[in-house]
């Protein structure tokens, strides 16, 4: 009899040890696996089910303890508080901490970064390409007539909301705070100084960045951006036409074009700065943080013209009288007849 129970101890506490090792192995063990690397990103979408959770895990064959994973999410209720976002998951995880990642919904932000972009058009595609919202979606909320009234743009005006920069942003942001984001980094970067320079210059916020974007497309120099952003000022403040040939590229929708012929100085646009006085209705492309401030603090000077330097090295050369921008602008078109730079 006493052999029969120190058989039957036996047993009882092997079962416990097994019993212990399953729980330890469903719960402690490292049970994920990440290949080609020591992290990776689990995307789970607004709405999902805890049968779409596990599928992404193993689509991304993630989880190596199918029925661990399913055993520590129900004792952990995760399937309870499914959270949407974009998630670092690391290799060796085991499934409680992969669980209580989830079940925190401590996702990792995006680090959005846009610049040198045309159109506006772009960056919604750039953002749907980074965030769940679609390009519809985030189209909708940046034309809200609301939202751009109480910043005196419209739908033509609407990019200088975007000041290209690096931003935080979670993942599965809906398309109206992704907005409202935006808004609140340009406000931001409105800051008292920079809207007392631009009153002084009287031009509004949305004039600077118009204004900012020709700069922008003028040249890539930081060191004479002020310079260009001077030579327009004085043209607008003598009420003379902008004849900025980067407006022309822009309405003629065509951003291959690198020689700008009188042809198209004739496209019948409001952008074309050649027909049209003043600042054209909204940006040519989405203009630097240093070519806003370029214009805020412009170079004061009486020059009225400028063109390409000859030796192509993107710099400029500039002049206060016509006669004398001639003699420069006919060294740079022999440059590019050399050049075989036709169109």
């Amino acid at each position: 009899m006493k052999t029969l129970f120190k058989s039957l101890g036996f047993i009882i506490i092997l079962l416990m040890v097994i019993a212990g090792v399953r729980i330890y192995n469903a719960f402690e063990a490292p049970s994920i696996r990440v290949n080609n690397g020591s992290s990776t990103f689990l995307y789970i979408k607004t709405g999902s089910s805890f049968q779409d959770v596990l599928k992404e895990l193993e689509n991304q064959k993630l989880i190596q303890d199918k029925p661990g994973f399913i055993r520590t999410a129900t004792i952990m209720k995760y399937k309870e508080n499914i959270r949407p976002g974009r998630y670092q998951i690391t290799d060796r995880m085991s499934n409680r901490q992969l669980v209580k990642l989830l079940r925190s919904g401590s996702q990792t932000p995006v680090k959005f970064t846009f610049n040198n972009l045309r159109t506006t058009g772009q960056l919604i595609a750039e953002m749907a390409a980074e965030f769940e919202p679609d390009s519809s979606s985030i189209s909708s909320a940046l034309f809200d007539s609301i939202i751009l009234d109480s910043l005196g743009l419209d739908s033509i005006s609407a990019g200088v909301i975007f000041i290209p920069n690096t931003y935080d942003i979670f993942w599965n942001i809906t398309s109206a705070n992704l907005i409202k984001r935006m808004v609140k980094e340009y406000n931001t970067f409105w800051s008292a100084e920079r809207r007392e320079k631009a009153k002084k210059l009287n031009l509004t916020l949305k004039q600077v960045s118009i204004l900012a974007s020709i700069v922008e497309q003028e040249t890539q120099k930081k060191d004479e951006k002020p310079v260009i952003a001077g030579v327009y000022l004085n043209r607008l403040n003598k009420g003379w036409r902008l004849e900025a040939d980067p407006t022309l590229v822009y309405a003629s929708d065509n951003f291959s074009i690198n020689r700008v012929l009188n042809i198209h100085k004739e496209i019948d646009s409001p952008f074309n700065t050649y027909k049209n006085f003043g600042l054209p209705p909204g940006p040519i492309c989405l203009p630097s943080i240093s070519s806003i401030d370029a214009v805020l603090n412009a170079d004061g000077h009486d020059y009225m013209y400028f063109c390409a330097r000859d030796d192509m090295s993107g710099y400029h050369v500039f002049a206060s009288n016509y006669a004398e921008h001639q003699l420069n602008a006919r060294r740079f078109q022999q440059a590019l007849n050399r050049r075989g730079i036709r169109k």
